[in-house]
């Protein structure tokens, strides 16, 4: 009857024979082509690709049908922020990915927040606070769900604007400055501590040291451990031996260089991670010298290197698991629903020395 609009959209389930879809200007199928070519309104459409029980099963088949032959895919960012969900896009924010860490850091985190529908746009800032905070204002204006950072230098005011706008904000191997955040770290400075002392036990008095730039927390932290270790055992830092401000390993390789070409050469070196210590082996390689090598953070073909050598290992991708459950423990914790929203959390992961080459 004609003024019985369902009755079309729950008959017996026959294929669709609808009038050919409508170019859209993007050439992509769109909700409306779907509708007509299952002969349903644009509104049943939506019901069916939303998963609506109260579609009848036969036109919710009609429907389905149209859309996979017509190649449709919803737009997925629309519908998720019409019904207040958010992006479903999460912001990783790292400050090197020629470092392998920082991928191993990232695939961590996926597979934290894959399994909630939730997708990782990585950003890189190449140590740059300028760009930092262009990425994380960018960020938040296109509504990410929440980000998690690894903050260049102790200047996070962006990060913590961020956090006052509502955004969840992780930070994985530096702490927060300035505002309350969740935080994953390693225990950079036993970690450093540890190594050194395994040096000094081995009979060597003057170690030098490589590292980060004096803005990075875990660059600092570990020179604190290398100092440590040194103290402990009663021997005086000798500054010309510390060498800060490496970040490739070219830069790494010039500074080992200089090291081992003072008049009274360290016998080991300690690199604050795997970028300087494999900067420093290329200088071991061009000179030929039996000087020890110890470096924090254990990375590919170390045991394949040919010579001792002393690394602080930790699990870099626990390091971005534990910084996804955070975040998603802090998103979920922004519903009333879920209970009260925790102090915030810091976690640090343990270290453990292995050697290869002995």
């Amino acid at each position: 009857m004609p003024g019985t609009p369902h009755e079309p959209e729950g008959g017996t389930g026959a294929p669709a024979r609808g009038p050919a879809p409508r170019e859209s200007r993007s050439g992509k199928a769109t909700l409306r082509d779907v509708a007509e070519r299952a002969e349903v309104s644009a509104m049943t459409a939506s019901r069916v690709l939303r998963d609506d029980p109260r579609v009848h099963p036969a036109t919710r088949d009609r429907v389905r049908a149209a859309a996979a032959a017509l190649g449709y895919r919803p737009n997925e960012l629309a519908r998720r922020l019409r019904l207040g969900r958010g992006t479903g896009l999460v912001g990783l924010v790292v400050t090197n990915l020629a470092n392998p860490f920082y991928s191993r850091l990232a695939l961590g985190v996926d597979s934290v927040l894959a399994p909630d529908g939730l997708k990782t746009v990585i950003g890189n800032t190449g140590q740059d606070l300028d760009a930092e905070r262009d990425l994380v204002e960018d960020l938040v204006g296109r509504r990410v769900d929440g980000i998690i950072a690894v903050p260049a230098g102790d200047d996070q005011r962006h990060l913590a604007a961020a956090a006052a706008e509502g955004v969840p904000v992780v930070l994985a191997s530096r702490p927060p400055e300035g505002f309350a955040a969740d935080c994953v770290l390693v225990d950079d400075f036993g970690g450093a501590r540890a190594a050194t002392a395994r040096l000094i036990a081995r009979g060597h008095r003057r170690i030098g040291f490589l590292g980060s730039p004096p803005t990075v927390y875990t660059g600092t932290e570990r020179l604190r451990g290398y100092r440590s270790a040194l103290a402990d055992a009663g021997l005086t830092v000798d500054e010309r031996h510390v060498r800060q401000g490496q970040t490739r390993p070219g830069q790494a390789e010039r500074a080992a260089t200089e090291l081992l070409g003072l008049p009274d050469p360290p016998t080991a070196l300690f690199c604050s991670n795997n970028r300087n210590t494999i900067g420093a082996f290329r200088a071991l390689r061009a000179r030929r010298t039996d000087t020890a090598l110890a470096g924090f953070d254990d990375f590919e073909l170390a045991d394949a290197l040919g010579l001792p050598l002393t690394l602080v290992a930790y699990d870099s991708d626990e390091l971005g698991r534990e910084a996804g459950r955070l975040l998603r423990h802090r998103m979920r914790g922004r519903d009333p629903a879920d209970g009260p929203v925790a102090a915030a959390r810091r976690v640090v992961l343990p270290t453990e020395l292995v050697e290869y080459g002995d």
